[in-house]
């Protein structure tokens, strides 16, 4: 039977590198930071990690996971309520909760868990949930997963957003769900009339803050400190793996019953190994590093706003944005490509983003700032998109 289906894939894989969609992954031999090096042995600053704050390879980080190995061991070998809960565990998550103002917090495996794992638990078929067009992957599913009723409406529209409010009335319980920083654009949703919506159709809201936490808001508390709505948001959810340490693991947080429903009944968490205590106790160290100083937020709003004044005066293509992510529109995938692989010898770590990851004929390179990155990298950077970009036409 596998020799049928084996053409199949071969087939299709052929199909998608034909169409210049083939995703190759590159290798990296060194600690993530701004500057890397791949396993050709060149030296590269890397301009697409999350790595929005810098934290990835930071020293205390680093410590307090070492000390954690010593003192809790490397893995717990066990899901949360069986013997899979250390004080470690409990310690981050109560951080986290305070971090958002919020008032509980669960961990699970990844972010893509947490999205995951939040809507079957909480919404039955007689609930409505609201969702907007551009959401992450792991939000779709995860409202897949469930059985309430579905809308939809257009990206940080709110005009499309009360009609579908208006709709869903005839549902018992309604959440609305949104991205904080719409990854592939930037941008972001308007927070407070999303809550006035909400308080005024009688629905409650999620708020994914991948993207934004540790990067949007003065203090990196996100889009709810942006708009000055920090505790009106029923739901969080979030990663560890981006701004927060850019390791692994996952949380939700936000009303304490709504979490204490999530640890019943949340598969993703009943059925996944707890995150190893030594990046639970990494993460305990990174919020209060971020209750120390806003250097790092500072930092990283300065350099994103010299990039992408830089580059749109160099007369790219920029979407705007209100995050560390400067889209670079290219509109055509194979050009996209072309264009990562030049920057590459230019020693300009990028990565093209093409369907189905964008809308078709929506081929972008997104560069991603970093508080780790200087000046001297921003006009490295700069310098070879504007060379790189006049031998591709894409320039005058």
């Amino acid at each position: 039977m596998y020799q049928d289906f084996q053409e199949y894939l071969r087939k299709e894989l052929a199909n998608i590198a034909d169409a210049g969609l083939y995703k190759n992954e590159r290798i990296i031999v060194s600690p993530q930071g701004a500057e890397i090096t791949i396993d050709s042995g060149q030296k590269v600053l890397n301009f697409c990690a999350n790595n929005y704050l810098g934290l990835s390879n930071n020293p205390k980080l680093v410590a307090a996971a070492k000390q954690a190995l010593d003192s809790h061991g490397y893995g717990m070998s066990s899901v949360r309520f069986i013997c899979g809960t250390t004080d470690v565990h409990k310690l981050l998550e109560k951080k986290i909760a305070e971090f958002f103002g919020t008032e509980d917090t669960i961990l699970y495996a990844a972010a893509f868990d947490a999205n995951g794992g939040v809507f079957e638990p909480l919404m039955g078929q007689e609930d409505a949930i609201i969702s907007d067009s551009l959401n992450h992957a792991s939000i779709i599913d995860g409202v897949r997963l469930c059985k309430a009723v579905r809308y939809r409406y257009q990206n940080a529209d709110m005009d499309d957003l009360e009609e579908q409010l208006k709709l869903s009335q005839a549902q018992r319980f309604r959440l609305i769900v949104t991205d904080g920083v719409f990854s592939m654009d930037g941008n972001v949703p308007p927070m407070d009339q999303i809550i006035a919506l909400a308080e005024k159709y009688k629905a409650m809201v999620m708020i994914d803050e991948s993207h934004s936490a540790g990067v949007v808001g003065k203090t990196g508390r996100g889009v709810t400190e942006l708009f000055n709505v920090r505790g009106k948001a029923e739901i969080i959810t979030g990663t560890l793996g981006k701004a927060f340490g850019g390791a692994i693991g996952g949380f939700t947080t936000g009303k304490k019953e709504i979490i204490d429903m999530l640890r019943q009944r949340s598969r993703p968490y009943l059925f996944s190994n707890s995150i190893p205590p030594l990046v639970a106790a990494a993460g305990v160290k990174m919020v209060e590093m971020m209750n120390q100083t806003n250097e790092l937020q500072d930092k990283l709003h300065s350099n994103t706003e010299y990039f992408t004044q830089k580059m749109i005066a160099a007369g790219f293509d920029i979407k705007p944005t209100q995050s560390a992510i400067c889209a670079v529109m290219l509109y055509d995938a194979k050009l996209s490509q072309d264009f990562a692989s030049r920057l590459l010898k230019e020693g300009i770590y990028v990565i093209g983003f093409y369907f189905p990851v964008v809308p078709k004929g929506q081929a972008r390179i997104r560069v991603q700032l970093s508080a780790a990155h200087e000046k001297e990298h921003l006009d490295k950077a700069i310098a070879a998109f504007t060379k790189v970009g006049k031998e591709l036409g894409v320039l005058k």
